[in-house]
């Protein structure tokens, strides 16, 4: 949501850019990263990656908050002292112990990444437990799969018009096709995936997942 909205994103440009005006200094460049967690490696981080590269002796690395860098300890530590090879330094907008390399505030500065760890060991915690009771209850999580539409008790059930299709898929694998030889004969039946694109194998295994013959390990629904 705050990709779509552009919010988040702008509300830490704005941050960061006041921190620089009140300290009379100038943004030289800005690196945004969409759609991609603090949370993640630096090696799925392009635009970090990029960040750190491009900076010079005496440069500052700024952010609005510690946890947009890192929500991690050590993922923290690993970027400062990369930054620190650069002879820059990573600075945070809220502070954050990163006024000064003083013992006392290299301690705050990895406390609160730790804080930051744990809340996200929270929150994933509290979605995997709403996700089992969604589940448990026969209810959507995730994408609705192929075959299937959201019923009014929020319950997936067999849709219509994809129900065929999905008939089509299990009676060439009854036959003993390979999943391949299978998309490649929908396809020249004229049926189309949601999205009225050629079938894949892949998006024909993803679609098969939800139905007791679809691959060798039953899983979830049937179909009656």
């Amino acid at each position: 949501m705050q990709i779509d909205s552009g919010a988040g994103l702008c509300a830490q440009q704005d941050i960061c850019t006041e921190w620089a005006r009140k300290q009379g200094m100038t943004i030289e460049e800005s690196f945004i990263e969409k759609a991609i967690s603090g949370a993640a490696s630096l090696n799925k981080r392009p635009a970090l990656f990029n960040a750190i590269y491009a900076l010079g002796a005496g440069d500052i690395l700024l952010v609005s908050r510690l946890d947009r860098l890192s929500r991690d300890l050590y993922g923290g530590i690993l970027i400062d002292e990369l930054v620190a090879k650069k002879k820059a330094k990573v600075v945070s907008a809220a502070g954050e112990g990163t006024e000064n390399e003083d013992p006392a505030n290299q301690m705050m500065k990895n406390m609160f990444r730790v804080v930051a760890g744990f809340e996200r060991g929270i929150t994933q915690f509290r979605i995997k437990a709403a996700l089992a009771a969604k589940k448990a209850r026969g209810e959507r999580v995730g994408s609705i799969p192929f075959g299937y539409e959201l019923g009014d008790n929020r319950k997936l059930r067999p849709n219509p018009k994809e129900v065929p299709t999905v008939e089509k898929m299990i009676e060439y694998r009854k036959q003993g096709m390979s999943l391949r030889k299978i998309a490649s004969q929908i396809n020249e039946d004229g049926l189309r995936n949601r999205k009225g694109s050629l079938w894949t194998s892949d998006s024909l295994s993803n679609a098969l997942k939800y139905t007791e013959v679809g691959t060798a390990h039953p899983t979830r629904r049937s179909w009656s």
